[in-house]
């Protein structure tokens, strides 16, 4: 694995996180997160505040486990005969989770990274994060 490639799993997981799903969805329906509710763009205030709000919250937690899971378990799919994969596979998770909580969409804020770093923890160790569940 060439060092470029090795270098692009954490960046391209910044910018994977940096994807705000819960005011994306949120802004499907008028209503900005940042001004209502909490102020969070994560699930919970996604369930606060919209109509129906369990299904938009379970699909906003949904996609941000889903920015700390795929790129990790893509990475670490990737680094399999690499050396050294636990650095970058943890490098990968870091720049899921700062993607979410400094999105660079959002001028560098963002939501609490909760979800996203439940995502990474369930890639890195799945039978840990079934327990801690």
């Amino acid at each position: 694995m060439t060092p470029l490639s090795q270098i692009a799993w954490p960046i391209g997981a910044y910018l994977l996180g940096s994807i705000p799903f819960g005011l994306l969805l949120a802004r499907c329906k008028g209503i900005d997160l940042r001004r209502h509710g909490s102020g969070n763009i994560g699930a919970t205030n996604v369930a606060r505040v919209m109509g129906n709000g369990w299904w938009w919250g379970l699909i906003t937690l949904t996609a941000d486990l889903s920015k700390g899971f795929l790129p990790v378990f893509g990475c670490k799919l990737a680094m399999a005969g690499a050396t050294d994969p636990d650095f970058w596979i943890a490098c990968t998770g870091l720049g899921a989770v700062l993607g979410h909580c400094y999105s660079i969409f959002l001028g560098f804020r963002g939501g609490k990274g909760v979800a996203t770093a439940a995502g990474v923890f369930m890639a890195v160790c799945p039978f840990a994060a079934g327990i801690a569940a």
